[in-house]
């Protein structure tokens, strides 16, 4: 049987939903047997008793009360199941939002997002057959039987023995398709993730497709792609066709064994012909439950099959703080936000060497401190260290003296205003995505935080001003323009702390004059660090701090870091003068690469 202990573990959601619509069915497997006994009785009474219309009256109202019955306890087991498939997706989806949250935006990228997008729609979406009809139905098919045989084993025990004899095969027949129906769905589900993914990176990718003429090439992958989801469709649909067809005529065959060992003992004068009646009729009642199951078979192994992919998702681990930051005392949030580096160490899953080894600096209050060096150097890194969308794997990070890893999340990034190099920009309005950074935020303190950051200058010029849908990740905005939205949201948050990630990379001269000058009213009396390789940008810096393969190979204001680039220059230059004209100058140790990357930078 398809059952998943997991998903199992989640009916308690929905106790009472489930219970009633189990109850519901084999309420209606008791509606079923008053049915045959009445329908029995009226027609033994007309044929063989010869009775009139009047005098079988009350066993036709019984017949009818019956089946009205019944037809509402079948809505109620369909409405019941839908509420308990609604609360167990509610769940799921708060979950795995919370655990992907959890995860933070680093863990959640080693997915492809085509994947985890069809994995939290389509997904949790293939759990509804499961839990409003399969598990349900399983139940059903436990105990509505065992109601048939109840009424059937006193009128005739062979028909009942019959019955529970042929009645195992139909489980027993799913179980040997099972596997078979099980792998092909799978792979059916393997393929639609593969398409989802593949088609958004596509959808994503469009213009650079175009541009270097791969876009016929891509289209025909995403149809072969396709074919495979179809074809694996109907394998699957194939499958439960056949199945289908088999289950039918094993409930036909054991119905038509039935009925002849009945037919044969009422011509020998053998049984009574209402108890036979009623018998007969209850027959396919008891096969219907089986039958139903085996219907809903091929849901519930789709449902097993997504649940795998929640599974994964749910079960990803998520960096857990050492019992000795958790002992730690709070932090003590001010203003003021004074940052302590040490020791740091990170290594990114997979990777052979470390992302950050025993970096230590501070970041002083009120200050700027720039961090440079070459890509890869680790400055990203500590970004996201500080963002605490990652955890070091040594060393802590101190805030106002206290380990940043006591402090909840929540609570901390509420004190952080991150301006990334590209922000993202969400399909909605402009002052909604300006209001992100404080969403009780008025028109009037969006106005001013957007005339801050320089927004006000373009945004009358949008069709509906500050009303105007931007699109998806802002496409009716350029480059620059979505800087300066990021930055209004920075002004908006008013935190204390600013992380500003290469923030005037790739724009134009005009674009990078405002938003620097606006940086530099934004950074006024705020920890601020800056990760930058612009001299103009580097040169506003209290401290500079140089990295160089996740080591501190610098650090120091931009006076002293110059004096000692100099130095470092005339030492080299005494050296290649004293060395012998036929030995060629050796370079020296202490003109490091990281000091020719620095003396460029400031």
């Amino acid at each position: 049987m398809n059952l998943d202990r997991r998903l199992l573990q989640l009916l308690p959601l929905a106790r009472g939903w489930f219970a009633a619509a189990v109850a519901s069915g084999v309420g209606a497997a008791v509606c079923a047997v008053v049915q045959a006994w009445a329908l029995s009785r009226a027609i033994g009474g007309v044929f063989l008793r010869h009775e009139t219309l009047a005098a079988v009256t009350g066993w036709l109202a019984l017949f009818a009360g019956a089946a009205a019955l019944r037809a509402a306890l079948g809505a109620l087991t369909a409405a019941a199941g839908a509420r308990v498939a609604e609360r167990v997706k509610n769940n799921l989806r708060d979950r795995l939002a919370e655990k992907i949250f959890a995860l933070g935006p680093d863990r959640a990228a080693g997915s492809r997002s085509g994947e985890l997008a069809n994995t939290l729609a389509r997904g949790v979406e293939a759990l509804e057959a499961y839990f409003a009809h399969y598990l349900p139905q399983l139940f059903i098919t436990a105990l509505a039987p065992l109601v048939i045989l109840a009424a059937v084993f006193p009128r005739d025990w062979l028909s009942g023995v019959i019955m529970l004899l042929t009645a195992p095969l139909i489980p027993l027949f799913m179980l040997l398709i099972g596997a078979t129906a099980k792998r092909m769905t799978d792979r059916q589900w393997q393929s639609l993730s593969r398409m989802s993914a593949h088609f958004l990176d596509v959808l994503q990718g469009l213009p650079a497709l175009k541009l270097l003429g791969r876009a016929r090439e891509q289209a025909a992958g995403i149809a072969r792609i396709s074919d495979d989801y179809r074809r694996a469709t109907l394998r699957v649909l194939r499958v439960a066709f056949l199945s289908a067809l088999a289950l039918e005529m094993l409930a036909t065959i054991s119905t038509a064994i039935v009925a002849v060992a009945l037919g044969l003992r009422l011509l020998k004068g053998g049984m009574e012909f209402e108890p036979a009646l009623m018998v007969l009729i209850l027959c396919p009642e008891f096969y219907g439950p089986l039958r139903a199951l085996g219907a809903r078979f091929h849901a519930g192994m789709e449902g097993v099959s997504a649940a795998k992919s929640l599974h994964e998702v749910l079960d990803a681990a998520v960096p857990v703080r050492p019992s000795s930051v958790q002992n730690s005392r709070t932090p003590t949030l001010q203003h003021s936000v004074e940052l302590r580096f040490e020791a740091v160490s990170f290594s990114y899953p997979h990777r052979t060497t470390p992302a950050l080894e025993s970096v230590s600096f501070h970041l002083r209050p009120g200050t700027i401190t720039a961090l440079v060096g070459a890509s890869g150097a680790g400055k990203s890194t500590v970004a996201k260290l500080l963002l605490r969308f990652i955890v070091p794997d040594a060393g802590r990070i101190l805030v106002n003296g206290a380990d940043l890893a006591a402090l909840p999340p929540d609570e901390w990034r509420r004190q952080v205003a991150w301006l990334p190099q590209r922000p993202h920009l969400f399909h909605g309005t402009l002052a909604d995505n300006i209001r992100l950074a404080k969403p009780e935020a008025s028109m009037a303190e969006v106005e001013a935080a957007a005339r801050a950051a320089h927004v006000h200058e373009f945004a009358g010029k949008l069709p509906q001003g500050y009303d105007t849908l931007l699109g998806e990740r802002g496409a009716r905005l350029s480059g620059g323009q979505a800087q300066r939205v990021a930055l209004a949201r920075a002004f908006l948050k008013d935190a204390p702390l600013l992380i500003l990630d290469e923030p005037t990379s790739f724009l134009d001269a005009a674009s990078e004059a405002a938003i620097t000058e606006a940086l530099t009213r934004l950074a006024a009396g705020r920890t601020t660090l800056l990760i930058a390789h612009r001299q103009a940008t580097i040169q506003r810096a209290a401290q500079i701090v140089v990295l160089d393969h996740g080591r501190v190979v610098e650090q120091g204001t931009p006076a002293q870091l110059l004096v000692r680039a100099q130095n470092i220059l005339e030492c080299a230059d005494e050296s290649a003068l004293s060395a012998p004209r036929h030995v060629a100058a050796q370079p020296s140790a202490a003109a490091s690469p990281q000091s020719i990357v620095l003396e460029g930078s400031v």
